[in-house]
């Protein structure tokens, strides 16, 4: 299903060449800060993994990936969706050390995605990870790091405004975060579906990191669906800003501290996958072969669109729209790239 909202009496504040040279900006900025709060160093990163492997990123365990065969070795390759496991295995490979890490550009197609004013098949992200003790797997590190990502965020933020002025119209990134599991959340407001739950909490407390995703919560459903073989469910989150703009809560990173051999094994079970302990990636885990990491995804179209006050995705990146998008797009004066 394809749904556009338009924002009453929008307008982009930037033009169309302003733009681009703001997103080239904030893209530079925010990974050099964000490398530097979280010690992490720029990898190259496949646009495409053998399906065999089990690295490739299911998701909610029903999107379907981009496949094809490749002529020369007779394999199946899959376009990523991202590369959540493919990391952990290139911090093992490329000899990274305990406090360090890896980033890097992610480029994905998401072929089944629905499109709306958030939601492309094309997906941009920074993908990082990082090497951590066993000891460090808890809440506290946990909350520590999302607290360095905010800061990377405000950081870049006030740069951007200092080049364009005419963005300070704009209401600032709230460098306060407020940590809610989803199970608190369902609390206290039992009566509303998930995404209205983090509209109501976001609007009140504009930056928010959502603990908690991937089990089932006491109604019986979970809050939202999650790969059982790279966060632990007990130990990850989704960093929500409330975005003025569109008047709603606005995802900007899914991350979390990654599963344990234990964890992987609990968790494998509960989703009913465990036809994925044969794969390399999970045998690896499961024998204790891989370091302790954590990581995540943070949009990088999606932190465009935040810092720039934009209301369309497609104002940000390049992508595939259908005919009513643009229909609804052009009427508005929304400038599509």
């Amino acid at each position: 299903m394809n749904k556009v909202t338009v924002p009453q009496g929008y307008r982009p504040i930037l033009n169309s060449y302003e733009t681009q040279l703001a997103i080239g900006m904030i893209k530079r900025l925010f990974a050099d800060v964000l490398s530097g709060q979280l010690n992490l160093r720029r990898v190259s990163a496949p646009l495409f993994l053998e399906a065999s492997t089990g690295l490739n990123d299911d998701l909610n365990g029903v999107e379907r990936p981009v496949s094809f065969d490749i002529k020369a070795t007779g394999t199946q390759a899959q376009v990523v969706h991202s590369l959540a496991k493919w990391k952990r295995q290139a911090l093992k490979d490329y000899g990274f050390q305990t406090g360090s890490g890896l980033y890097t550009d992610m480029n994905a197609i998401r072929r089944d995605e629905d499109l709306d004013n958030l939601h492309s098949i094309y997906v941009d992200q920074w993908d990082w990870e990082r090497i951590m003790e066993k000891e460090e797997r808890n809440l506290e590190y946990l909350k520590e790091t999302v607290r360095k990502i905010v800061f990377s965020v405000c950081e870049t933020e006030k740069s951007l405004h200092s080049m364009y002025p005419a963005l300070n119209q704009l209401p600032l990134v709230d460098p306060e975060i407020t940590f809610i599991t989803t199970q608190e959340l369902e609390d206290c407001y039992p009566n509303l579906t998930a995404k209205e739950r983090e509209n109501a909490f976001a609007r009140e407390h504009h930056t928010v990191f959502l603990m908690q995703i991937g089990g089932k919560l006491k109604s019986g459903g979970a809050h939202d669906g999650r790969a059982p073989d790279y966060d632990d469910w007990t130990l990850n989150g989704d960093l929500l800003f409330w975005n003025d703009t569109l008047q709603q809560a606005y995802e900007v990173s899914s991350m979390g501290i990654r599963v344990s051999p234990e964890s992987l094994d609990q968790q494998l079970t509960l989703a009913g996958c465990e036809e994925r302990r044969e794969l390399p990636f999970h045998k690896a885990l499961l024998n204790g072969e891989l370091p302790y990491t954590i990581g995540g995804g943070i949009g990088q179209s999606r932190l465009c669109m935040l810092l720039l006050g934009s209301s369309h995705i497609g104002e940000v990146q390049c992508s595939v729209w259908d005919d009513e998008t643009k229909r609804i797009c052009a009427e508005a004066g929304i400038p599509l790239l």
